[in-house]
């Protein structure tokens, strides 16, 4: 079973990818964004995953993405800055995932955009973050701080979302896709109703209460064998 966020997301980064668009996403934390792109970037050639909460700052940044695509990250700025955008615009539909987007520092920023500049028309872009990424766009925006309002032109404008604004609508989708997620990791024998009850429809949780039932299932068939063992003995 796929989640809506897989099969939502998984389409938006295909488009990205075949169409060198540019988008952004920002959403709830915890529904598998993350997990999705993650999962698209071993599926698919020329597309780069980058957590841009470890590489904040602008140098970083661009030497990680060029160190996703195989070239040498190591020498001047200058250098991997140039042999990035040169490959970026010699291959095949590229597409660069840039997560937690919202952690990069300013001049990262803006060193995207003259990225995205000197890639127009042959990279795609993706760029996913919590709530935050969205408040902190258009607070920026709204400050007439340089780069930004160019910056959203370019991703088109809008945030995407998967998430229903409405509550009832959004409860139901965050239960549903627990429920798939749970179905698939969950032992044989799980009550499944139960554990997406508990977790409220956050993936992470589901997870752990997962990791819960087989502990506890591990330990109970230790001390069973522990108790057939001392009879045996007798």
């Amino acid at each position: 079973g796929k989640t809506d966020t897989f099969i939502i997301v998984t389409k938006q980064l295909e488009t990205a990818q075949s169409s060198a668009l540019s988008m952004i996403l920002c959403d709830e934390p915890n529904i598998g964004k993350t997990y999705t792109a993650k999962y698209y970037v071993q599926s698919h050639k020329n597309a780069a995953y980058i957590d841009c909460s470890q590489v904040k700052t602008k140098r970083r940044l661009i030497r990680k993405i060029a160190a996703e695509f195989g070239l040498d990250s190591k020498g001047t700025y200058g250098d991997v800055y140039e042999d990035l955008t040169y490959y970026l615009r010699s291959i095949d539909s590229p597409l660069i995932i840039l997560d937690e987007a919202g952690d990069l520092q300013y001049e990262a920023f803006l060193e995207l955009k003259a990225l995205w500049n000197a890639t127009e028309h042959c990279c795609g872009w993706y760029m996913m973050g919590a709530d935050g990424l969205k408040e902190k766009i258009n607070r920026s925006i709204d400050c007439k701080k340089v780069g930004y309002t160019e910056m959203l032109s370019r991703y088109g404008g809008r945030f995407s979302k998967v998430t229903p604004d409405d509550g009832k609508e959004r409860e139901k989708f965050l239960m549903k896709q627990a429920s798939i997620v749970a179905k698939v990791n969950a032992p044989a024998d799980a009550d499944i109703p139960t554990i997406v009850r508990k977790t409220q429809g956050g993936l992470r949780r589901v997870y752990t209460e997962i990791e819960k039932l087989k502990i506890a299932a591990e330990n109970a068939t230790e001390a069973s064998g522990e108790v057939g063992h001392g009879k045996a003995s007798v």
